[in-house]
């Protein structure tokens, strides 16, 4: 596994935390990155696996995340969004049609995310015990 990216807007950042914490062990030795603000109130809850730091999103990391997806060092994206229309809409737009070019999973909420982190450890536990 490559990257998890895993990144809020300002209101949910605190469900993210806990929906990320309530799912650690799923979750451990894994490479999560998430944009500035993510990351730290992400590790605020005391969040065991080290977790990459971008620059905040609408300070260039949502452009980090797509050039990484672009780049394919990203297997899927968490990204929990506010509905109303920001400032930066347009790199939000970049990141999302990025990731549906190169099939890379997406989820925008908390039922989405589960289903996804279920399914990849599926997957891999099917890859490991049954040789694909």
């Amino acid at each position: 596994m490559k990257n998890i990216v895993v990144m809020a807007h300002n209101s949910h950042k605190p469900a993210l935390a806990t929906f990320l914490k309530e799912r650690e062990e799923w979750l451990w030795g894994r490479k999560l990155v998430a944009t500035g603000r993510s990351a730290e109130t992400i590790e605020k809850e005391n969040f065991k696996s080290p977790i990459k730091h971008l620059s905040p999103g609408k300070y260039g990391g949502y452009n980090q995340i797509t050039e990484m997806v672009n780049a394919g060092e990203v297997d899927m994206v968490i990204f929990f969004q506010d509905v109303e229309v920001q400032v930066y809409h347009d790199d939000i737009r970049k990141l999302l049609d990025a990731c549906n070019t190169k099939n890379i999973p997406l989820a925008t909420n908390p039922a989405s995310a589960d289903l996804m982190i279920i399914g990849i450890i599926r997957k891999e536990y099917s890859e490991r015990n049954f040789g694909g």
